[in-house]
């Protein structure tokens, strides 16, 4: 009887010290807003240089005279017209993209046939530089909304349709294979099969082509503009106002991590069964 007691008592401490081992190797506990730490050192260390006067104030203003610009150009009514005309042109191209990503990532993942049509071809448009399509898309579709909308609508796109297209290819055969014998129609088998299997991948297209669609929209709203983002920096850079460029990057910059913050919350929800290093 004792020899069974001591046993345990030596095997006690072997299994806790594995599993403080393995504890070690994880990240850890996540931190709430970890993502504004980068962000405010990095607003605190331009706000100390500016206070030291180590920065050029005519390249680099001030953060307090950056807030005093935004606020201005708020107050003036400039502001609100220029992000709610960029926010439109976002959200349709991005709406565009993502729908053509997700279809043409389903067709081609689920057959063969549509593989071959669809594959090569979207890979070659990942060839092409997107923004350099700009001058033939002006002589298609004119110097309008649309060839801004199309050209974001490409950019997010191809993020889309690449990931979820090899998230879709990595699908293990064995789960196909269970599906038949499961007797599994057509609908059934891509609800429990193939978008559980897709959706990681498409999530980080999806991220891909919202950082995609402002970063486009920052090029475009400088061409044959007349109101956005972009175009109130172009015409800043005209007349020497940089503190007027530096909010446009800051909103450009605030909506950006918005938005990536936001797919990546829905994809921490609907992705919460996966027990992974982010969890």
């Amino acid at each position: 009887m004792s020899a069974v007691t001591t046993t345990v008592a030596v095997a006690a401490p072997e299994v806790s010290t594995q599993v403080r081992r393995r504890r070690r190797l994880s990240p850890g506990r996540r931190l709430p807003a970890a993502r504004l730490v980068g962000p405010v050192l990095l607003l605190a260390l331009w706000a100390a240089a500016s206070a030291a006067g180590r920065l050029d104030t005519a390249a680099i203003p001030a953060p307090w005279t950056v807030v005093e610009t935004g606020a201005h150009l708020w107050t003036a009514g400039t502001l609100p017209t220029d992000i709610l005309t960029s926010l439109q042109r976002a959200a349709s191209g991005f709406a565009i993209g993502l729908a053509a990503g997700v279809l043409l990532a389903l067709a081609a993942g689920l057959s063969r046939v549509g593989e071959a049509l669809i594959d090569g071809t979207v890979n070659l448009n990942r060839a092409i530089p997107t923004l350099g399509l700009i001058p033939l898309f002006i002589l298609w579709l004119g110097i309008g909304e649309s060839f801004k909308v199309a050209i974001i609508a490409i950019v997010v796109y191809i993020p889309i349709y690449l990931n979820t297209h090899a998230a879709l290819a990595g699908i293990d055969h064995r789960y196909v294979e269970l599906a038949e014998v499961q007797g599994l129609s057509r609908f059934a088998f891509v609800r429990q099969i193939v978008i559980p299997g897709a959706l990681p991948g498409f999530f980080v297209g999806l991220r891909l082509g919202v950082t995609g669609s402002w970063l486009g929209l920052v090029v475009l709203e400088q061409i044959n503009a007349t109101s956005g983002l972009g175009y109130m920096m172009f015409q800043a850079q005209n007349y020497g106002q940089s503190d007027v460029i530096l909010v446009g990057l800051v909103v450009y910059g605030v909506f950006g991590l918005v938005s990536d913050s936001a797919v990546r919350l829905i994809e921490r929800r609907v992705l919460s069964w996966r027990r992974t290093l982010s969890n």
